[in-house]
């Protein structure tokens, strides 16, 4: 591996937040500074850990990075079911995220054992 750039746990994040951005503009424009805000930097901060991760120099610096962008999953996962709640998102809309989550959180899973084995 060249860079994290490669990464699938990388690009499927990507396509996550990709995903989110789509939702939330579809949100009552009053969210701008609260679920949306929220859903937003959530989903950031997966790809994001995930980059500053790779660019440190022990395995235990960058699992503990995994683990912050793993955490942003779970959270991310609990406003997605928010938003649906209000009504924000439809279940079609609701599922599809949902299921990008659970792939990154089974990449990152992976990608966190494949750093403990190091």
């Amino acid at each position: 591996m060249n860079s994290y750039i490669e990464l699938d746990v990388w690009l499927e994040s990507r396509k996550l937040v990709k995903m989110i951005y789509e939702a939330c503009s579809t949100f009552p424009s009053e969210e701008k500074f609260g679920l949306i805000s929220q859903i937003k930097r959530s989903g950031i901060s997966v790809p994001s850990n995930i980059a500053e991760g790779c660019g440190r120099q022990t395995s235990k610096d960058t699992i503990h990075f995994l683990h912050i962008a793993k955490g942003s999953l779970f959270e991310l996962e609990t406003q997605i079911y928010l938003a649906n709640d209000l009504k924000f998102l439809n279940e079609e809309k609701l599922n599809t995220i949902l299921t990008q989550i659970t792939s990154c959180k089974k990449l990152l899973n992976g990608f966190i054992n494949y750093y403990r084995k190091k």
